[in-house]
């Protein structure tokens, strides 16, 4: 049967309507592992990059949505052996990207270059595992030997809590937390981007809370919640940013199953120091070294709510 040209239009028109994704190696160790199929015909990591930032190109240009998601080649090889699949088949990298695409890190093309893509793409996949390995240790640490409680929810809630107030209590403007827990085997780090905006600003002044990303927002309390349940030893830093005035610093250790709030002058001790030589960092300028504000009538030192040992 012939086709019309009305069969080809709605062939493009339905072409734009399917949405993409690429797994990608971002790499040259995962790159090589993949030359091991003989279907995998690239040689060239740069030249493999190349080509998937100009099939990016042309598909935005052709109204086509394209998410990149991180592409593992051991996972890939654990997922055909598990399914009884040929890892040599492209068909079947197609169907591991489509898994991952639902499961692991992506990250939508908006026009922005690879080289900016790529470690965007490392981050998302670092955020992902963190947040994973530390929800594995939340978990692990059962009930509450005496109240039966159980640690992990109630470490969480109590994060939470602490999230709330010290952004509740933060001067208004941009803010940027970071979390650092140093006393599981693998130090974990989380960020918590918490940006002023009228909607936000207004919400605020109605008393209502301030807008965040719920991935990064689980993360970041998921961490924190770790740090208190295993009384640490780590720390959580502040930074605040507004028009017209210097940016604020301020920063809390984790002291028992809450946080201390570090004075002006150790706050400044521990962004003036280089974490692995320990020689001094210059100031920034424009910068002011705060001790944090008041959080609340119960403050924060207090144990988490039923975890009692």
């Amino acid at each position: 049967m012939a086709h019309t040209d009305d069969d080809r239009t709605m062939g493009r028109v339905l072409r734009r309507e399917i949405a993409g994704t690429i797994g990608l190696l971002t790499d040259e160790h995962d790159f090589r592992a993949m030359r091991r199929y003989r279907s995998f015909t690239f040689d060239d990591h740069l030249a493999y990059l190349r080509q998937v930032e100009h099939l990016l190109r042309t598909r935005a240009q052709q109204g086509s949505h394209t998410t990149l998601a991180l592409f593992d080649p051991q996972e890939y090889a654990e997922y055909c052996t598990a399914k009884g699949l040929d890892p040599d088949l492209p068909a079947n990298r197609t169907r591991f990207t489509a898994r991952i695409a639902t499961t692991g890190p992506t990250i939508p093309y908006e026009g922005q270059p690879l080289a900016d893509l790529v470690p965007a793409l490392v981050d998302e996949a670092v955020r992902q595992a963190t947040w994973e390995y530390a929800a594995t240790l939340l978990a692990r640490l059962g009930t509450c030997s005496t109240c039966g409680e159980d640690i992990g929810r109630a470490a969480f809630a109590h994060a939470s809590d602490l999230v709330l107030r010290i952004l509740a209590t933060a001067p208004p403007g941009d803010r940027h937390l970071v979390c650092s827990v140093t006393g599981t085997p693998e130090t974990l780090v989380a960020v918590l981007h918490a940006d002023a905006d009228a909607d936000a600003e207004a919400d605020e002044a109605a008393g209502g809370a301030t807008r965040l990303d719920d991935a990064e927002a689980l993360e970041f309390t998921t961490v924190l919640a770790l740090g208190l349940a295993t009384r640490g030893p780590g720390g959580l830093v502040m930074r605040t940013s507004a028009p017209d005035t210097p940016d604020r610093i301020y920063g809390w250790r984790m002291r028992g199953a809450g946080l201390e709030a570090l004075t002006a002058g150790e706050v400044f001790d521990a962004y003036c120091t280089d974490i692995d030589s320990g020689d001094l960092i210059s100031p920034e300028s424009g910068v002011d070294y705060c001790f944090p504000p008041e959080l609340g009538v119960d403050g924060l030192e207090g144990p988490m709510p039923g975890h009692h040992h």
